[in-house]
């Protein structure tokens, strides 16, 4: 049984909380596509499984719980830990900890709205907001509204498309897969760079 119709069966099983539940894990396993469960959560609801709010409530529901679960994973860590782990990194400092830490207060609840709507950081964004203990009560507000305007779009266009649900994946994948292109091509530069000045004081 392939992916898709492993949460077909769970949406039609258990209807809108078989759809809470499959986002829950899309939120903790960043690979697991939100671009496809939630368009199929819009097909299942045209189908009559569930009603439309349900889909929506649902899934947003899911989304916070699986955003809380990294929270807690991030405020379990904490700061001087993540600190710890960083010096025994190669090619990271403990200063570039203090860094992404700035930018975080800066732009945290920001960075946590937006970032529910980007692909693979909509999960990882969770996990700063706990080691920063961001305040829990407007962490749960914004990510619900953020998780609320994804989930809203990706099924309502699930819902009004059909049979051809599996269009929004590709549309929405390939916006994911530039994401990804860039995160890596972010790693990439920040590896040569690191490398760069480690020889060049070698050999000064």
């Amino acid at each position: 049984m392939n992916l898709v119709d492993w949460v077909t069966d769970l949406m039609h099983t258990l209807g809108a909380p078989g759809a809470a539940l499959a986002i829950a894990l899309e939120n903790l396993f960043p690979p697991l596509p939100s671009e496809v469960f939630l368009p199929l959560a819009g097909f299942t609801a045209a189908q009559g499984k569930m009603s439309l709010f349900d889909a929506i409530a649902w899934t947003t529901f899911g989304s916070v719980a699986g955003a809380l679960l990294l929270y807690w994973v991030g405020a379990s860590l904490g700061r001087e830990r993540v600190r710890r782990i960083a010096a025994r990194m190669p090619l990271v400092r403990v200063s570039d900890v203090d860094r992404t830490e700035a930018w975080f207060l800066r732009n945290g609840y920001r960075a946590v709205f937006f970032g529910r709507m980007i692909p693979v950081f909509r999960s990882l964004v969770s996990i700063p907001a706990g080691v920063e203990r961001m305040r829990l009560v407007p962490f749960l507000a914004y990510t619900a509204a953020g998780s609320l305007l994804w989930n809203t779009a990706l099924i309502l266009a699930g819902y009004l498309l059909g049979d051809n649900w599996h269009l929004v994946e590709q549309y929405v994948g390939l916006g994911s897969k530039v994401v990804l292109g860039l995160a890596a091509v972010a790693v990439v530069v920040f590896v040569v760079t690191r490398v760069s000045k480690r020889r060049a004081g070698t050999n000064a």
